[in-house]
């Protein structure tokens, strides 16, 4: 019984920091989005991540804080963000987002970055028209822009929960400029490039 009253005591408090984590980013003026989580969807169907639980999600954007509070009112959602109004998102691999952050620390301008507990990394920037073309063809990259959406913490996956490796106020909430982040992440891009080629000739010449 005791065991059973500390879950549902944890699960609640839980809710009550995802609402409050909500509710937080929307006075900020992101575009907030209630979405679905693996213990809603329990024993339905294989679950790949959160997806908005609203079907007219696009046309809820720019909710007022007290109407994202409601939608989070004893409900156990995860935080989603929609991009390509406010904000975009660039994923990468870890390894690939990791060299990206070592470099953008040494430029002394850090982004706000997500990382999931499935192994990926999402830098956040202002919203971009495009990718540069070597990040846009290259498939370790994936652009949310425009009728897209991301996790953002403390949303729950299956093996862990979404967490900042780069909290948005480092920046006092001025998200950086796309194509600061684009460069940056060529650049990271490129290094891993000559990294694989480097392994591969050295492997050829053993």
């Amino acid at each position: 019984m005791l065991d059973t009253d500390w879950s549902d005591s944890w699960r609640g408090a839980f809710r009550i920091e995802l609402r409050a984590e909500a509710i937080g980013l929307a006075w900020h003026g992101w575009p907030v989005l209630p979405g679905t989580s693996p213990a809603a969807e329990a024993g339905t169907q294989a679950w790949s991540g959160p997806v908005p639980v609203h079907e007219d999600w696009a046309d809820r954007l720019g909710a007022h804080p007290n109407e994202v509070a409601e939608w989070w009112t004893g409900r156990p959602y995860s935080l989603l963000v929609a991009t390509g109004r406010v904000v975009d998102a660039v994923e990468v691999d870890v390894e690939l987002g990791k060299r990206a952050a070592r470099l953008l620390r040494a430029t002394g301008h850090p982004a706000p970055i997500v990382a999931t507990p499935d192994g990926r990394w999402l830098f956040l920037t202002t919203v971009a028209e495009n990718l540069p073309e070597e990040l846009a063809t290259s498939g370790a990259v994936r652009w949310h822009g425009e009728g897209s959406w991301v996790p953002l913490p403390p949303t729950p996956f299956q093996h862990g929960v979404v967490h900042w490796r780069v909290k948005p106020d480092v920046w006092g909430w001025q998200l950086p400029a796309a194509d600061a982040v684009h460069t940056v992440l060529a650049r990271a891009l490129d290094q891993e490039d000559r990294t694989q080629q480097l392994v591969a000739a050295a492997s050829v010449a053993a």
